[in-house]
């Protein structure tokens, strides 16, 4: 390995290296044409929480763990062609939550913090106020096309993220009616949980979120003897009886063997809950018991893509997010590479002159990177000098979280400690329990047709407009007969005219 970087290191004194990289970019994008016909496919690969730094992290992680010293590397979503950046605030929050930004990129309307498929004029906790303000999103656009929708997660499926899919709801919290008032519920306002059910007909739902889903008390199939798993339902209703008994050809699985079982070929619906709440990390799952990202990510687009009309496909790494939030920046990274990983699958598995595919962040975190390290350091090694205090520090680093040094906020000597172990938190240097969200812009990436209208800074919520309009979704319904752009479709043809016109004179 160490032959292997060193000659890396040695081609790159050569400037010609760089030269003929430079060239070689260059005659990519000079030859980069947009598709500007009609997309058959969606897919939205959501890295929840996955700002700019985490991409820059988590590619240098993945050069690293295939023997590279990292920075060169390049990640699957890193060679999408078409880039931009969104800006991702709540109409009522500078730093936004999931639930606001899920409303924005998948229903097109920027929302409040803490709301789901509503507009700003729902009321965060005020379940009345959702009435009349609820948002239509991009999966229920095509679900209305004909075409085919499924949702995959690595969070419970009743989450903000994927919840903003298809629910209509004043919090984000309220994933099952034992999280509600019995004012709430007299008022008609219905859980997550049950709106996952009976709101659009989605035809494949992959991730966790069991205990949501059945009566209060109901053992857990794969923890029968943990209290903490058991049903929360307190309206006694099993969703998952109701999902199977109003749908044909459709299967319910709880583990591995039960998701390999499935057979694409005779399975048109497919509900799959891995866990009572999220699923586990990367780091901690067991690949005999539980699917990966990209392991739910192909069985869905083999199902949906036998619907010849085409599919809508949200793919959220959510625990990207989670990671962050525990301060515990090799959980959050991992995430990352089997995001990565997904999306690498998602490109093999479909057409991209026919799929519309992107992949963008809710928002980021207060996650840095940083102190000068040498090439191929070790991303969760340490800086090459000492602080101020004359104690190692790492380069990965959080504004806040809880690694900082409570009760006698003295930051500890790391000297010795093993910082790219599993269960290791970065230090921080405001002390918060959770690590919060970052307020900055995040990136869009993007390759298919209508993949060059994202070009710029763009709100978030034009996200689900692109998306719309590149798969002719209603609002944009109206899109030219041969599923061009409007320019091509009209502007073209008179300029092949006057070229025929001047070949005569």
């Amino acid at each position: 390995m160490f032959l292997f970087i060193y000659i890396i290191l040695e081609a790159e004194k050569n400037p010609k290296f760089w030269n003929d990289q430079a060239k070689e970019t260059l005659k990519n994008a000079l030859n980069l044409n947009p598709i500007t016909h009609r997309a058959k496919n969606l897919i939205m690969f959501l890295g929840d929480g996955m700002g700019v730094t985490t991409i820059a992290a988590a590619r240098i992680y993945q050069g690293q763990v295939e023997g590279q010293p990292g920075e060169e590397n390049i990640m699957a979503m890193e060679k999408f062609p078409y880039v931009a950046l969104s800006k991702v605030y709540n109409v009522d929050a500078q730093v936004p939550d999931s639930a606001g930004t899920g409303t924005a990129y998948l229903c097109g309307v920027k929302a409040n913090s803490g709301t789901l498929g509503v507009s700003a004029a729902a009321i965060y906790g005020n379940c009345v106020s959702s009435k009349g303000n609820e948002v239509t999103s991009i999966l229920h656009r095509a679900k209305l096309a004909g075409k085919s929708v499924g949702i995959v997660t690595t969070t419970r499926v009743q989450h903000a993220s994927p919840g903003a899919a298809y629910a209509h709801s004043a919090s984000r919290n309220w994933y099952s009616d034992n999280e509600m008032t019995s004012a709430m519920i007299n008022n008609g306002c219905k859980d997550i949980a049950y709106q996952l059910v009976h709101n659009t007909d989605i035809d494949v739902i992959l991730g966790g979120g069991r205990a949501y889903m059945y009566p209060a008390g109901t053992p857990d199939p794969e923890y029968p003897g943990s209290s903490a798993d058991r049903g929360l339902r307190r309206d006694g209703l099993n969703l998952t009886d109701i999902w199977l008994s109003k749908r044909q050809n459709a299967r319910y699985v709880w583990n591995k063997e039960q998701f390999n079982a499935v057979n694409v070929d005779t399975t048109d619906y497919l509900m799959g809950l891995f866990e009572p709440k999220d699923m586990k990390y990367e780091l901690n799952r067991n690949a005999s018991l539980d699917p990966s990202l990209a392991e739910m990510t192909e069985k869905a687009i083999r199902i949906l893509s036998k619907n010849p009309k085409g599919f809508f496909l949200f793919v959220e790494g959510g625990r990207i997010d989670h990671g962050h939030h525990d301060g515990n920046a090799k959980q959050s990274l991992t995430e990352a590479l089997e995001f990565d990983k997904a999306v690498l699958r998602g490109g093999q598995l479909t057409q991209e002159n026919e799929t519309l595919t992107v992949v963008t962040a809710d928002h980021s975190h207060v996650f840095t990177f940083g102190g000068y390290t040498d090439r191929g350091n070790s991303i969760f090694g340490l800086a090459p000098s000492l602080a101020s205090d004359r104690k190692p520090y790492t380069s990965l680093l959080y504004g806040n979280g809880p690694g900082y040094p409570l009760p006698d906020a003295i930051r500890a000597n790391i000297t010795g400690v093993n910082t790219g172990s599993n269960s290791y938190l970065q230090q921080a240097a405001v002390p918060v329990v959770s690590e919060t969200h970052g307020g900055e812009d995040v990136a869009i990436m993007a390759k298919g047709p209508q993949a060059h209208l994202f070009h710029g800074f763009h709100e978030q919520s034009y996200i689900a407009h692109v998306m719309a309009y590149a798969a002719c979704l209603e609002p944009y319904t109206e899109c030219p007969p041969n599923g061009g752009s409007i320019y091509t479709a009209t502007i073209l043809p008179l300029l092949t005219a006057c070229l025929v016109c001047i070949t005569q004179w």
